[in-house]
């Protein structure tokens, strides 16, 4: 029997003719181009997977370049953890490690190329004259006075600009395109403008600086790169690339084009994240709430989580919006096979066993994960006084109510069954202060006797050996699925200003106490949390990283 092949997306089926054809001898080679100048987010993670898991499939490689063109925005901080952030989503680029700048030489001869060739001149305009001169989509652009400078002034005015002896802003290089076309990209682009900014890795070397657009194309085709994977917003770049491969004579990448990755809920303008950041909305980059990979991390996605969301979420021609309830299905999904089971009591309320020995400790082995075969047990302490959840108790329940009331039976998780005798309460606030209950030496889990039914089973923590613990309750960062798809109103207007709500005196289980950051656990009942960054043994944190219930509608 034919064995059934998986369907091809666009991508592929666009290599696979290239091999058809030999082209490039059948080489695919792939490359994440980032911008040093803030952290990756979501979206960044759609193209990490496509250009790892593209190469990795045809037997290629995928190098990783910093387009470090504008030395303004960009830091080594950024490049630290990008570098970071793609190695924890479990890519490795090898030694294939390469930036812009490293080719600010070449970049520079490219340009005097196509100045002698008469497709390129030094243009004294303004940013504004030059705005004005590209016209609309309506109207044709007016050449610049300078655009037919001698191919001699050019030189020596470039040569001029790269030696200092103008002032940022008085001088750039525009490409001679073509100032009719009705791609705005194509007519008369600026390619190299002076900046005297200090680069993160050329220092003071360089004065003037390629744009971006001159120097992204150029790159893939020093690198060899054979498949530029590119997402949608470069599709009008694309013919401005192909001028400058075939006006260069260099090698020929093919750009191909991808929709992002939106998902609802969530932004990822580096502009608006930076608002976020600045005004003091989040704590900063990797603050849980935040689309960043970093904040993810915090948050306790797991990486293996987020790269099968990439590669299930398909490779589209279009822009589309992913539902946020999609991706946490697949953290449930890794985190309900990997999590150990723990007890954490969020809302304390104190639970007297009264018939219990008075200094009596008792170990009882707990399962670590259903979900593994070979994920054991562990021993967790029982004694006389325990805590439970304020809500696992009511002093007048409803018929469907099977946790503890009075005269009503439950049974402790892997503990014993009790049965709830009495209750105390404030009598200046009438909240419950102390439940009083017995329990049934015969029903311990495991080697139950007793012959009695319980229909609840509670979790708990023994009031001697609990830690006290900081527990972090994260909601979506906006109110909106679309916050930034409202033209009349600012997407601030839609930030969940409830979106973290701390309980600083929960109680967990006393090996939660040597938890690491990023460890993550299922708080049985409650949902799945990760150790935080900020957790210490004396005072242990924990991130909300989701509830136990699957809302997305294709889930299981």
């Amino acid at each position: 029997m034919e064995e059934k092949k998986e369907p091809l997306n666009f991508i592929e089926e666009f290599i696979e003719e290239d091999i058809r054809n030999a082209k490039h001898a059948g080489r695919v080679h792939t490359r994440f181009p980032p911008e040093p100048n803030g952290y990756l987010h979501i979206g960044h993670c759609k193209a990490i997977v496509i250009n790892f898991e593209t190469a990795k499939k045809y037997g290629g490689k995928t190098n990783l370049r910093f387009d470090d063109t504008n030395p303004s925005t960009e830091e080594t901080e950024y490049v630290n953890s990008i570098k970071n952030d793609i190695r924890w989503l479990g890519y490795d680029w090898e030694d294939r490690e390469y930036y812009a700048s490293d080719y600010f030489g070449q970049l520079y001869e490219y340009a005097l190329k196509l100045i002698r060739k008469g497709l390129a001149y030094v243009d004294d305009s303004t940013a504004e004259e030059i705005a004005a001169q590209k016209g609309n989509t309506s109207v044709p652009g007016t050449e610049s006075p300078y655009r037919n400078r001698s191919v001699e002034e050019n030189l020596d005015l470039f040569e001029r600009m790269k030696a200092g002896e103008f002032p940022d802003g008085a001088r750039v290089l525009r490409a001679k395109v073509d100032m009719a076309s009705p791609n705005m990209h194509l007519r008369d682009p600026v390619i190299y403008r002076i900046k005297r900014d200090h680069h993160h890795r050329t220092g003071d070397d360089w004065l003037i600086y390629p744009m971006y657009d001159f120097a992204h194309g150029q790159s893939d085709s020093i690198e060899g790169i054979t498949h530029s994977l590119c997402s949608l917003e470069f599709i009008h770049h694309r013919p401005l690339y192909d001028w400058f491969i075939e006006h260069l004579e260099i090698f020929p990448s093919r750009q191909i084009e991808f929709a992002r990755m939106n998902v609802s809920y969530m932004i990822t303008s580096k502009r608006r994240l930076l608002k976020l950041v600045n005004e003091g909305f989040v704590t900063g980059w990797d603050d849980p709430r935040m689309p960043t990979i970093a904040g993810m991390r915090r948050r306790g996605y797991p990486a293996e989580a987020i790269r099968e969301f990439c590669m299930q979420t398909g490779v589209a021609k279009r822009d589309n919006l992913m539902e946020i309830e999609r991706l946490e299905h697949y953290v449930r999904e890794v985190l309900n096979r990997k999590s150990l089971r723990v007890m954490a009591v969020l809302d304390p309320v104190k639970l007297i066993i009264t018939n219990y020995p008075e200094a009596q400790v008792e170990f009882m082995d707990v399962e670590n994960n259903p979900e593994d075969p070979e994920g054991g047990t562990r021993q967790v302490p029982f004694s006389k006084e325990l805590y439970i959840e304020r809500d696992d108790f009511m002093e007048e329940p409803s018929k469907k109510f099977f946790r503890l009331a009075p005269g009503q039976m439950v049974r402790l998780k892997s503990a014993y069954i009790i049965q709830c005798d009495d209750f105390v309460k404030d009598p200046a606030t009438g909240a419950v202060t102390e439940i009083r209950c017995s329990y049934f030496p015969e029903s311990r889990s495991g080697a139950d006797t007793s012959g009695l039914k319980a229909k609840g089973t509670l979790h708990w923590v023994s009031a001697a050996q609990a830690v006290r613990a900081e527990v972090r309750l994260y909601d979506r960062t906006f109110t909106d699925p679309e916050p930034t798809g409202h033209e009349d109103r600012d997407f601030m207007e839609f930030f969940n200003h409830d979106s973290l709500k701390r309980i600083t005196d929960a109680l967990v289980e006393p090996g939660l106490r040597e938890a690491a950051p990023g460890q993550s656990f299922q708080f049985i009942r409650k949902g799945y949390f990760c150790a935080d960054v900020d957790s210490t043994a004396k005072r242990p944190v924990f991130n909300l990283t989701a509830t136990l219930k699957d809302s997305w509608k294709g889930g299981s």
